[in-house]
């Protein structure tokens, strides 16, 4: 209503030069970022503060924190939120846009000639469109996506906080993460922003390809940069409680280990060493299961992972990335060729 609407309007009343490069309605960057991208963003943080309170709950509930704990547990929680409502904060991103945006515009090259929101080409020859949108449309979607990227150092800094605790991690847990694998599931709560950049990287490859005549084979490279970049700066901080979970891993290779030997020993004792024709009874006996039980306690030690999430958990944050890519994609490789291609990857 705001950031695109009046654009469309201005254009349809005043057009631009009869000679500009390229019109509004076939500009695919600025209708993607703001008719795609900019809801996203908008409606994505309903989703992050409705769920991000079920991820943040399981530390407690999944017996993470100690009791000696919660309240450094607490105190790290409310700093978080205070950060997030910020009324300073938000004040300094809208000035930062608005000094730091209308500087970056002005630096920028001439577009080269007239478009829809440039009578010359000039940096400030600018249709009434062009007002609109230097000034009100671009600061708009900056302070939504500068907003995201707040939120996520808030996250950084908290489960940097978090990882500092004497955590209570459980080396024999089923999801082979000490019971930390929902914090690599929780990270798709991010999904909305990496949804986004992808969108706006759609957007200029799309407009690259629509009004220069580039491949689209050519930015292969800069969506796969996108999405290392996207994995890395919503998975990496999670690396933080690798040495936790290290700690926990060597610990429960030692303890399980001594366990082992001490069961075994006395297993063996009890059903190896006597006599044949004592064995019988060892049909039906419980320490015979109990010994395949402890070794898969065992084996979820060895095979405990040192970060918390999975590779499926990878999958998930880079498709949601790539997704706004397809149609790019169905312009070279079609739909059926594509399809065949994925199914072929992920079995």
């Amino acid at each position: 209503m705001i950031a695109w609407l009046p654009l469309a309007l201005l254009t349809t009343l005043r057009p631009g030069h009869a000679g500009a490069a390229h019109s509004f309605i076939r500009d695919v960057e600025v209708n993607v970022r703001f008719l795609v991208a900019l809801p996203v963003l908008i409606a994505g943080e309903v989703i992050i503060h409705r769920r991000l309170r079920f991820v943040l709950r399981s530390f407690v509930q999944r017996g993470l924190i100690r009791p000696d704990d919660m309240p450094a547990y607490n105190r790290a929680l409310q700093s978080a939120m205070r950060l997030r409502d910020s009324v300073w904060i938000e004040a300094a991103l809208i000035l930062g846009v608005y000094v730091g945006g209308i500087w970056l515009w002005g630096a920028r090259e001439p577009v080269g000639g007239p478009t829809w929101y440039s009578t010359t080409g000039a940096r400030w020859d600018l249709t009434p469109a062009g007002y609109w949108y230097v000034f009100l449309s671009i600061p708009i979607f900056q302070v939504n996506l500068l907003r995201w990227y707040l939120r996520l150092v808030i996250w950084w800094r908290l489960l940097w906080q978090i990882a500092r605790l004497n955590l209570q991690l459980v080396p024999i847990h089923p999801d082979r993460c000490g019971g930390m694998s929902f914090l690599g599931r929780g990270a798709f709560l991010f999904g909305p922003i990496l949804f986004a950049e992808g969108a706006v990287l759609a957007g200029v490859i799309g407009n690259r390809v629509l009004n220069a005549g580039d491949s689209v084979l050519t930015y292969k490279f800069y969506a796969a940069g996108a999405v290392v970049f996207c994995l890395l700066i919503i998975l990496g901080p999670l690396v933080m409680f690798t040495p936790a979970l290290l700690r926990s891993k060597r610990a429960g290779f030692g303890d399980y280990g001594v366990f082992s030997a001490s069961y075994v020993d006395a297993f063996e004792q009890k059903w190896i060493q006597p006599p044949p024709a004592y064995r019988k009874s060892a049909l039906g006996s419980a320490d015979i299961q109990s010994l395949a039980d402890l070794s898969n306690s065992y084996a979820i030690v060895r095979e405990m992972r040192v970060v918390p999430f999975s590779t499926q958990d990878m999958i998930n944050l880079a498709a949601v990335t790539l997704a706004p890519l397809i149609p790019l994609v169905l312009t070279v490789i079609p739909a059926k060729d594509l399809f065949a291609r994925a199914i072929k990857l992920l079995l």
